[in-house]
């Protein structure tokens, strides 16, 4: 189908199948797809979705229930009047090069509901946990009419980063602990978070609150942050369902007390994905170079014992890459 089609049949009701086949087009790494997913990409930067969108990331250490915790919040959501879409990055294997998509057979009961669409993408083995698509596929999601996006990275590292540079919002979800595990979170990524969540309290409600008190001394320590929104700490059980509410209050608050911020975080957004994707781009023209000219990996050896340093090597090679590529 060509893509003014696909992306007619997308933003047409009852277009769920229409959606997955969009999204199969732009995470596909096929030389043929490339022209008609960067075609479908430009139709749904210039769309205006029906309703105003919300991007919210989600993630916490393993095991912490981001599954359980987007399967009761999303409810909660759907409830509330909104159309949801749950992108849940997964690990790419090694040995097949396929999704596990562990997630949406977690998620048994928001499956059912026909205000959620979810979609498990693969990393494609890309170190900041989201997929060289991730952008792309909230842009398509908005388009069919989900109005609010919940990204779940892929665990703790510096996927939070990159999932934090594609949404409006981020939620750290952390679990009743102590020690190294509370540490981890606070040298990592608890600057990043617009809220905290301490998950489980139902069945360790005096660790919960032990893990929100350490949580409250850590942000008292961190300086000021420039939008003046003041990050919270709660405590809640998505098994069953307690506090779950809260937090989606809690959101909706930031939604619309950070409006402006939300407008200038995507224009940065936006900025930040073309640098990516000129990396992308030249990358992908330089491994089409090396396999073009028949620089191996025993021509690359060669090469090296020529010119003997790396950086004098690599030089060489990319300026013929240069000449090459403009003739």
């Amino acid at each position: 189908m060509l893509p003014t089609k696909l992306f007619a049949a997308l933003t047409s009701p009852h277009h769920r199948r229409a959606l997955g086949r969009a999204i199969t087009l732009v995470e596909s790494s096929r030389p043929e797809d490339l022209a008609p997913a960067a075609e479908l990409i430009a139709l749904a930067e210039r769309y205006t979705p029906p309703r105003p969108t919300f991007r919210l990331g989600i993630s916490g250490t393993p095991g912490v229930g981001k599954s359980t915790f987007i399967e009761a919040y999303g409810q909660e959501l759907v409830r509330r009047g909104h159309r949801l879409a749950v992108l849940a990055i997964d690990p790419t294997s090694s040995l097949s090069g396929g999704s596990i998509l562990g997630d949406k057979t977690r998620m048994e009961l928001l499956t059912r509901l026909p205000e959620v669409y979810i979609r498990p993408s693969p990393n494609a083995g890309e170190l900041g946990g989201v997929g060289p698509a991730s952008r792309a596929v909230v842009l398509l999601c908005e388009a069919a009419g989900y109005d609010y996006v919940i990204v779940e990275t892929v665990g703790v590292g510096q996927s939070e980063w990159q999932v934090h540079s594609m949404t409006d919002a981020f939620l750290l979800l952390a679990q009743p602990a102590s020690g190294d595990e509370l540490q981890g979170i606070k040298r990592g990524i608890l600057e990043l978070a617009d809220h905290l969540v301490v998950n489980k309290a139902d069945s360790l409600p005096k660790e919960a609150r032990l893990a929100a008190a350490e949580l409250r001394r850590s942000l008292h320590l961190a300086p000021a942050r420039p939008d003046g929104w003041t990050v919270e700490v709660a405590t809640a059980s998505a098994l069953t369902g307690t506090g779950v509410g809260k937090v989606a209050d809690r959101m909706q608050r930031y939604r619309e007390q950070q409006h402006d911020h939300i407008l200038q975080r995507r224009g940065e957004q936006r900025v930040l994905w073309l640098r990516e994707q000129l990396q992308r781009e030249l990358l992908r023209r330089l491994t089409g170079y090396l396999e073009a000219t028949g620089l191996n990996n025993d021509q690359l050896r060669l090469r090296l014992d020529e010119h003997i340093t790396i950086p004098a090597t690599a030089d060489v090679i990319l300026a013929d890459f240069q000449q090459n590529s403009n003739p």
